[in-house]
């Protein structure tokens, strides 16, 4: 049965921030775990973020802090700070290693795994995964200029599925954000779900 196929997602956190924000929107994680909940078996969502070393508070620790407690199996590492040649301060962080190694670990387990990147890199991956069987959907856009989505990785894939195309299923509402921010300055309460702040993550 369809509605009985094994799903596991693979968020590229860095990537998937940077896709939305092109488009224009904020992903809402809780309605993202929900619309793929919906389509079948979801044995796993995992999402993988660098973190800056030496920091007592990152601006993204809310956001992983809700993702660990509200379903998602978050995978992080140290990134590493330095300054460009302009003397700007940039973060690199790259986890394809961490995803690689989960997705080829889950393929054996799963029907249909959910890549959420349009990073070139992972094209290898995708073809081993096939070769066990697993139907692979990747999920990034082609509308931007230039697309976010690597080609060989668009190719690949089993299924494409532009995201703008979810925007209205997966999007947080423009106008929760700005009654967030407006509570947060009237009342400076605890964060609630936040969204990824990730303009500075430069990824290999």
């Amino acid at each position: 049965m369809a509605d009985q196929e094994r799903i596991a997602l693979f968020i590229d956190g860095a990537n998937l921030y940077a896709t939305a924000k092109s488009l224009g929107f904020d992903i809402d994680y809780k309605r993202l775990l929900k619309e793929f909940q919906g389509k079948g078996r979801l044995l796993r969502a995992f999402y993988y973020t660098a973190l800056v070393e030496d920091q007592e508070y990152s601006s993204i620790r809310p956001l992983i802090d809700w993702l660990d407690y509200n379903g998602y199996a978050v995978v992080t590492k140290p990134a590493k700070e330095f300054v460009d040649a302009l003397g700007r301060r940039k973060v690199k962080g790259n986890m394809d290693i961490e995803l690689a190694v989960d997705a080829m670990e889950m393929a054996d387990h799963i029907d249909h795994m959910v890549l959420f990147s349009g990073d070139g890199d992972f094209r290898s991956l995708v073809e081993a995964v096939q070769r066990k069987g697993v139907r692979v959907s990747v999920l990034s856009t082609i509308t931007t200029q230039p697309p976010m989505v690597a080609d060989e990785l668009r190719r690949q894939a089993d299924e494409f599925v532009d995201l703008v195309h979810l925007a209205n299923k997966i999007g947080r509402d423009p106008s929760e954000r700005t009654d967030r921010m407006q509570r947060f300055q009237e009342r400076r309460p605890a964060a609630p779900i936040p969204t990824h702040p990730h303009e500075e993550t430069a990824q290999d």
